[in-house]
């Protein structure tokens, strides 16, 4: 019975990691076409395998010194203009929101103000191999942190003593998080090639990537400056919820989707009223 217990968190497990993991397989997508051509490939096998590794060691440090991660250290009490109480758990997640935002700003305005819109380039391959690994596997972490404590939250049950009774503290099922972010992991090996060449043959979707990583970045601060309970003028920021997130990309693929369909008919029109002046 405790077996299917523990299987049954660990599908559930599986499932969030698989939620949560998109806009995690997008940045990284994104972010490997910094890197040389021939070495993008391998950049995203390495830099998930790397961040793999890396979710597994935090998992363990988060379970033996979560007080550290959630106690505050830097209180900001200026009465009616700024509030908040930063704790290290908020930081990294502010932090994470703000360097995506400034990505996928930056990417944005390049692609307006680009005259090359065919390949990569050399603007692209911008940084070395490992400076892209690097970049992936430090924000496959800021992702991946709330993952972890949800994980933690679920995969948990009562210490008990030699004689089976309880001793009131809390133990956590190493091997059941440690499979579910393997298995995770593979999976985004897996996907990760495949949704880089979708983005690669249908570059105008790589502008709906953007806007949805642009999403991505004000909820991580929105979720980061709730958690430091920030106020602005006493009013506390609200943390956008993964209903609204996932309501957003609706709305974006929407959009792009009805763009795409009136383009095409812009352009069927104007093909079609320049013909006879043709003959």
């Amino acid at each position: 019975m405790e077996i299917l217990n523990h299987l049954l968190t660990l599908l559930m497990l599986l499932l969030l990691q698989v939620v949560l993991g998109f806009d995690n397989l997008l940045y990284i997508s994104l972010e490997s076409k910094r890197a040389p051509a021939d070495r993008r490939a391998y950049v995203r096998k390495v830099g998930i395998a790397v961040a793999v590794i890396a979710r597994i060691v935090l998992l363990f440090l988060l379970t033996r010194v979560i007080a550290m991660f959630t106690s505050p250290f830097l209180t900001l009490s200026w009465s009616g203009l700024l509030e908040g109480s930063f704790n290290l758990e908020s930081v990294i997640v502010l932090l994470g929101g703000i360097f995506i935002i400034y990505t996928a700003v930056k990417e944005l305005f390049h692609m307006i103000g680009s005259d090359h819109l065919g390949g990569d380039g050399e603007r692209q391959a911008s940084k070395s191999t490992g400076m892209v690994i690097f970049t992936i596997v430090l924000m496959n972490l800021v992702f991946s942190f709330d993952s972890i404590l949800s994980a933690m939250a679920l995969a948990q049950q009562p210490a008990m003593d030699n004689a089976g009774n309880p001793t009131g503290e809390t133990e956590y099922i190493m091997w059941v998080m440690a499979t579910a972010i393997i298995i995770s992991g593979l999976l985004m090996i897996w996907l990760a090639d495949r949704v880089s060449a979708f983005l690669e043959k249908n570059r105008l979707y790589e502008i709906l990537g953007l806007f949805i990583l642009l999403s991505v970045g004000v909820m991580l601060v929105s979720e980061g400056a709730h958690k430091a309970h920030l106020k602005f003028f006493g009013n506390a920021i609200m943390p956008m919820t993964k209903t609204t997130f996932y309501f957003v990309i609706a709305i974006l693929v929407a959009i792009d989707i009805v763009q795409g369909r009136f383009q095409k008919k812009l352009i069927a029109r104007r093909v079609s009223a320049e013909r006879p002046s043709k003959v």
